[in-house]
């Protein structure tokens, strides 16, 4: 039965993620009947040939070991060694030539030794010693050789090559969520930042990104920089201009955007540098860009405005590996945010020593990046801090599988499938996408007034709006059809709205939504004539 709309109000303040456990047992309520999750945005496609790299790369490790000191037959092996390895690796190669990812593996080895200008021995080391996970990640913020090549895709994918790898700097860490979590610990921890600061948040966004600052370990004042549905959802100057405002201390963006799904374009990347350069040298950017490779010719805030930037970036959605936890924070060694702990007061300086002090003899030359690591494992367990050797291993595997696809075309198959999905669901509903040069098209924003008016009428759209609240439609659409979407009140847009995710489902089942949502709609439309006889009936558009 679907809940009486009183019972909507306790569900007001709750996250997006966790409405979505109500929304879910509503929606699988019904027997003979299946339920269709739309609202998580972890997909269900993922890269197979750089896991295949990965799992023959761990048994040659393990022979590697073994070559190393066995004892036998309990499985003893040490530690893998580096003088004769790259031999040892090339008649491995040639004895498994048929299998996919021994094949990749040694295309790798080129690619690293003659394109990247990396040793081949000392490449292969740190694989080998990194999949069997048998030591501490040395250095803990990223292996020396997994951090070049993880730059030089971060530089392509992210930065179009206008920026210099050499100047940059990686942390690995377990994906985009702990980047945050420990960005926003450290910027706090290191004075950047203190209660009662104003941080501009760019809307729509993650909604951790809105619920964070507002938490008491926090407790930010947070200035929204709204993005404008009817300007393809780009941030108006008005709203960007507000970053000249000398009190916010950090802007934070998610690029391409979530949920609707559309890049910064160049006007907006120009006015941020512009504003930066010209009123905000000061001014902290967080980036969160882990929908950038699925854009076309995406270029990141930490293109225009390095000094001032973090940048985070999780492989998890374009490579299907949101288990894995595998990311990265990115800084320019040269950037605002060194320069801002320079310039703390005497006394706050002379705190950051004595937290930091059994680190390094001078504390005070200690980037900020290093005491991002440091700050991860409560400063005392520094040295055994970083993501696991294992999951750095993958991370390059994955970073080298897009480098060496030369032609995109990993790319240019997973822009297809969503855009595909998305051309399905509204196809269905009886509408055409609203596809601008620049989405991204992992998700899709339902517009309650915006669908309802293409459909039948500005009049239609109005009553509906009025009519039922975005979480109230939530819950219809849950119980009568069994399909859940998340409330894009809960991202931060000013409109009621449902985020689609166009990732997780099959096309098919993106058909079952759209026709469902359509006989909703097409029903509210019933009603609405029949309260309102004299309205005329307009093709939808």
């Amino acid at each position: 039965m679907e809940p009486r709309k009183d019972d909507y109000a306790q569900y007001a303040k709750l996250s997006p993620f966790e409405l979505k456990d109500e929304l879910i047992r509503l929606a699988s309520g019904k027997a003979n009947r299946l339920m269709l999750n739309a609202g998580r945005g972890n997909p269900n496609f993922m890269a197979t040939l750089p896991r295949r790299a990965f799992l023959r790369l761990g048994l040659f490790a393990v022979s590697e070991s073994e070559l190393s000191y066995s004892y036998m037959p309990v499985g003893v092996g040490g530690l893998p060694r580096i003088e004769g390895i790259e031999g040892r690796f090339e008649r491995f190669v040639a004895e498994h030539r048929d299998q996919p990812g021994v094949t990749f593996l040694g295309r790798a080895l080129s690619y690293v030794r003659d394109q990247l200008g990396l040793s081949a021995s000392d490449f292969l080391h740190e694989m080998v010693e990194g999949v069997l996970g048998g030591v501490y990640p040395e250095p803990p913020r990223m292996l020396r050789l997994s951090e070049q090549i993880v730059k030089q895709y971060l530089v392509r994918e992210m930065v179009g090559g206008s920026v210099s790898g050499e100047g940059i700097d990686l942390f690995a860490l377990e994906g985009g969520t702990a980047a945050m979590t420990y960005i926003f610990d450290s910027l706090q921890k290191n004075g950047l930042v203190a209660k009662g600061d104003k941080v501009a948040i760019g809307l729509p966004v993650f909604t951790p990104y809105i619920e964070i600052p507002e938490l008491d370990t926090y407790a930010l004042q947070e200035v929204p920089i709204h993005a404008d549905p009817e300007q393809g959802w780009q941030y108006p100057d008005s709203e960007l201009d507000k970053l000249k405002d000398p009190a916010i201390k950090v802007f934070f963006c998610v690029n391409p955007s979530n949920p609707p799904s559309v890049k910064m374009d160049d006007r907006s990347l120009a006015r941020v540098a512009s504003i930066v350069k010209e009123h905000r040298p000061d001014l902290i950017i967080l980036t969160d860009d882990v929908y950038g490779t699925f854009a076309d010719d995406f270029r990141s805030l930490f293109a225009v405005c390095p000094q001032n930037t973090l940048l985070v970036y999780s492989f998890s959605k374009y490579f299907g590996a949101t288990g894995w936890r595998l990311g990265v924070v990115a800084a320019q060694r040269d950037n605002v945010l060194d320069r801002g702990i320079a310039a703390l007061p005497e006394e706050t300086k002379a705190a950051l020593d004595r937290r930091y002090g059994s680190l390094v003899p001078d504390v005070r030359a200690l980037r900020f990046i290093d005491r991002l690591v440091a700050d991860s494992r409560t400063v005392a367990l520094n040295h055994t801090a970083g993501l696991s050797t294992p999951q750095q291993v993958q991370m390059v595997m994955f970073a080298l599988f897009a480098m060496m696809d030369e032609s995109d075309s990993y790319k240019a198959a997973l822009k297809q499938l969503v855009r595909r999905r998305e051309a399905t669901l509204y196809r269905e509903l009886g509408l055409q996408p609203e596809i601008g040069p620049n989405a991204v098209d992992y998700y899709t924003l339902l517009d309650l007034r915006r669908i309802s008016t293409r459909l039948y009428g500005e009049a239609f759209g109005a009553w509906v709006t009025e009519r039922s609240s975005s979480g109230d439609m939530l819950f219809r659409i849950a119980d009568r059809a069994g399909i859940v979407l998340l409330p894009g009140r809960g991202f931060g847009t000013q409109q009621p709205a449902a985020r689609v995710s166009l990732a997780n489902l099959n096309e098919y089942e993106y058909a079952r939504i759209g026709a469902a949502l359509r006989g909703m709609a097409d029903e509210l439309h019933q009603e609405f004539l029949r309260q309102h006889p004299q309205e005329e009936t307009p093709k939808p558009g």
